[in-house]
């Protein structure tokens, strides 16, 4: 088995998308196919919703370090954007989740 860069494994750890099918594409048996395929994935999400979670909570606890210990507002920005950046992030897991859950699929 080949193993993959760590760009990859980076990406995948933080990005959901390649775990799921278009199923804006195709006809209807195949859109249908796809919404199920995901249907049946979607709990992989609450993975990446704890992985974002955690994510922002860390970068703002070290950006609250940073700004306290060092007084170093500029510096702890690096950690704040990333920290704020995971909410909205968060809201679209969310909102797929739930989607993924209770939407009937293609008709």
């Amino acid at each position: 088995m080949q193993e993959l860069a760590f760009r990859t494994l980076l990406y995948r750890y933080f990005f959901f998308d390649w775990l799921f099918k278009d199923a804006s594409r195709g006809d209807l048996r195949e859109r249908s196919a796809a919404w199920r395929f995901n249907k049946a994935h979607a709990h992989w999400l609450l993975t990446y919703l704890r992985r974002w979670f955690w994510c922002g909570v860390l970068c703002s606890v070290l950006g609250g370090t940073v700004e306290l210990i060092m007084s170093a507002p500029a510096l702890s920005a690096l950690f704040y954007v990333p920290g704020v950046l995971s909410v909205p992030v968060n809201v679209i897991i969310c909102v797929l989740w739930i989607g993924l859950k209770t939407l009937p699929g293609p008709i």
